[in-house]
C-alpha cells in the first residue's frame, strides 16, 4: 500500500526587520547658540568629576577611567596619587604595586601595564612631561582620541570636544550633532559648536549627558534644552 505523499509545506514568511528609526533632524547654527546658552547660564564654570592633581594625574585618570565611572576611579587614585603623581614616580611603584592600587577599577591588568608603559614614555621622550598634541598623545599605550582630547581640553585649554558615550547618546538623542560614530558626532560639534562656547562644550554635554539626559530615563522636566531637543519620548 503506497503513502500518501507529503502535502508541500508553505515557506514561512520572513518578516522584515524593522527599520531603522531615523536621526533626529540636526540643529540649525542658531539654535545651537541658544543650546550652549542655556547650559552655560545653568552652570557658568563647568568642572569635570574626575580628580587629578597635575596634566599626568589627568592623564591617568582619564585612562584608568574607561569602562569605569568617576566616582569609582576617584576612589582609586585618592591614594595613588599620594605615591605617584609623576611618571618617575609611577615607574618606581611598579606595575604590581599599581595593580593593587587600582585592583577595583575594571580591566585594571591591562590599565596597570598601560599607565607603566605611557609613563615610560614620557620620561624617555618627552622628559616626564605630558605633550600637548594630540598625535603624541594618541601614541601612548591605551590612549585613544576620546582620552586625548579630554587632557588637550583640559589640562591644556585647547578647545577640543571629546565624545564619550553620554556626549554621544545626547548628541544623537537630542539632534544636537547626529552621527553614527563618535568621530562623526565629534565633526558635527565642531561644524554646530559656537567658537566661544568650544572651550567648555565638552564638560557642559558630559554632565547633562550624565545627570539630566540620562541613558534610560531622561530626566525632560528639568531640562533646560527641552524645547530645543528633537527627541519625542520626553518624560513628563
Amino acid at each position: 500500500m503506497k503513502r500518501p505523499a507529503p502535502k508541500p509545506t508553505r515557506a514561512k514568511a520572513t518578516r522584515k526587520p524593522a527599520a531603522a528609526p531615523k536621526p533626529a533632524r540636526a540643529f540649525k547654527p542658531a539654535e545651537a547658540v541658544l543650546f550652549f546658552d542655556r547650559l552655560a547660564a545653568a552652570n557658568p564654570d563647568p568642572r569635570g568629576e574626575l580628580d587629578y592633581i597635575n596634566p599626568f594625574t589627568l592623564l591617568v585618570a582619564v585612562v584608568l577611567s574607561a569602562q569605569a565611572t568617576d566616582a569609582g576611579v576617584n576612589k582609586a587614585t585618592e591614594p595613588l596619587f599620594k605615591v605617584a603623581d609623576t611618571p618617575q614616580k609611577m615607574l618606581a611603584l611598579g606595575e604590581e604595586r599599581l595593580r593593587h592600587y587600582i585592583r577595583t577599577i575594571g580591566l585594571f591588568n591591562t590599565k596597570a601595564k598601560n599607565v607603566i608603559a605611557l609613563s615610560r614614555i614620557l620620561v624617555e621622550q618627552y622628559g616626564g612631561e605630558v605633550p600637548a598634541e594630540r598625535e603624541a598623545l594618541v601614541a601612548l599605550p591605551g590612549v585613544g582620541r576620546k582620552t586625548a582630547n579630554v587632557v588637550l581640553n583640559v589640562a591644556f585649554r585647547q578647545p577640543t570636544l571629546a565624545v564619550d558615550t553620554h556626549i554621544f547618546r545626547l548628541c544623537n538623542r537630542s539632534g544636537l550633532a547626529p552621527g553614527a560614530d563618535p568621530r562623526k558626532v565629534e565633526d558635527r560639534l565642531e561644524a554646530v559648536v559656537p567658537e566661544n562656547r568650544k572651550l567648555h562644550a565638552h564638560h557642559w554635554l558630559i554632565l547633562h549627558g550624565r545627570h539630566v539626559c540620562k541613558a534610560r530615563k531622561p530626566d525632560c522636566p528639568r531640562c533646560v534644552v527641552s524645547d530645543l531637543c528633537r527627541y519625542k519620548a520626553k518624560t513628563v
